[in-house]
């Protein structure tokens, strides 16, 4: 089955505001950067995936063009689900039966772990949860418009609701590593403490928090701070 990946990519200048309390602009485009590179390479060693579809509103992602990657220009700039539709589109014309839709903010990704949800996925929509439960983190659609893509706070329950109202075979699917993604100071000390804990996940970011550390930046938040 002829299946894309879709990766939305906010500008990495942009991304992360609410981060603020604990890095400056250029840390968490740093880290923003990383983020999305190591989610791309755990992309690129999946062999169920045929193309990944990066769209973005980041210039400096051109890097990444090559074979197996294209780039789509995101020129609604409105966020991740209407840059997915953008992906979502693309792949429809291309011909692609299954699109899978990760946002670039989850460093721990593994590629293990996606080769085996594409392999054993008789349902047309298969949905992964955040670490929170409430949110998305994973799209799996067969085909690529079983559902409409609607991201964000409670995303969970809106994307339920989308495949019961549409009639379709769906799953939720909690993937380890796919439940980690960073948009609050609580969600970066999560994953800094993940990769702290193993020698073998999510390089890029592993070697820009080390360098932040370097810097004095405050990775963590004191001690009863609010998010």
């Amino acid at each position: 089955m002829r299946t894309a990946a879709i990766l939305p990519v906010k500008s990495f200048g942009a991304a992360k505001q609410r981060l603020a309390t604990l890095l400056g602009a250029g840390s968490r485009q740093a880290l923003a950067q990383a983020m999305f590179l190591d989610v791309l390479a755990s992309l690129r060693k999946v062999e169920g995936i045929e193309q990944i579809v990066v769209v973005a509103s980041e210039p400096s992602v051109e890097f990444a063009a090559e074979e197996q990657v294209v780039l789509l220009e995101d020129d609604v700039k409105d966020g991740q689900s209407p840059a997915a539709a953008i992906g979502i589109r693309w792949a429809v014309d291309a011909g692609f039966e299954r699109v899978l839709l990760v946002p670039g903010d989850t460093p721990l990704l593994s590629s293990a772990e996606l080769e085996a949800l594409l392999a054993d996925t008789p349902e047309q929509v298969v949905i992964i949860p955040d670490r929170h439960g409430t949110g998305t983190n994973g799209l799996l659609l067969r085909p690529p418009t079983a559902i409409e893509p609607g991201f964000g706070p409670d995303s969970l329950s809106r994307h339920v609701a989308a495949a019961e109202a549409a009639g379709v075979a769906h799953r939720v699917e909690r993937m380890p590593s796919l439940m980690y993604d960073v948009d609050t100071p609580d969600d970066l000390a999560v994953v800094v403490d993940a990769i702290e804990n193993s020698r073998a996940v999510a390089p890029r970011t592993r070697g820009a928090l080390r360098q932040l550390d370097r810097a004095g930046a405050r990775l963590k938040q004191p001690a009863g701070a609010e998010s």
